[in-house]
């Protein structure tokens, strides 16, 4: 019953709209029309200049993550695995094209933290590091899918970093 209710309101303001457009000239139309995709693409264009960065790797980087066939992950999971790529793309620790990997640096302290989510400036338990550790390898581990054995160990090097930082 919604429903038929609904399409007749649409159908109405339809057909005032439609009313409307029919009393007005096709030069004020067509004048209208060409102001409103100028200033609608102004501000597309801004927008991808401010922030084209992160709008344009994030589905990127999603559409990487099902090509590689990660089964079972939610929107929250695929964003926080999205930033786990990005801060070890950003030390350089990772990149999809394997040939461009850089496996033989060590990971910083600082970057071990980032990687397991968690703040060096607080207090942390070796029970704290573990369960940020099983939070990621449950998502990424290569029993899951075995195209992420590189991120797999890059965590494990970095709980491990972390450890040693906090004995």
């Amino acid at each position: 019953m919604n429903i038929i209710i609904y399409t007749l309101v649409i159908l109405t303001i339809f057909y005032f709209l439609l009313r409307i457009v029919s009393n007005i000239s096709s030069k004020k139309i067509s004048k209208s029309l060409r102001i409103l995709i100028i200033v609608s693409l102004f501000a597309l264009a801004i927008l991808f200049a401010v922030g084209g960065k992160f709008l344009l790797t994030l589905p990127l980087t999603l559409a990487s993550l099902a090509l590689i066939k990660l089964k079972g992950l939610s929107i929250f999971q695929l964003i926080s695995l999205y930033r786990l790529i990005q801060t070890l793309r950003g030390s350089g620790r990772f990149s999809f094209n394997q040939s461009n990997a850089n496996n033989a640096s060590s990971i910083s302290v600082q970057e071990a933290y980032r990687i397991l989510n968690l703040e060096p400036d607080k207090k942390i338990t070796k029970d704290d590091v573990n369960k940020a550790y099983i939070k990621i390898q449950k998502k990424i581990h290569p029993d899951v899918s075995p195209e992420t054995s590189r991120l797999s160990s890059i965590v494990n090097e970095a709980k491990e970093i972390v450890l040693k930082d906090i004995s």
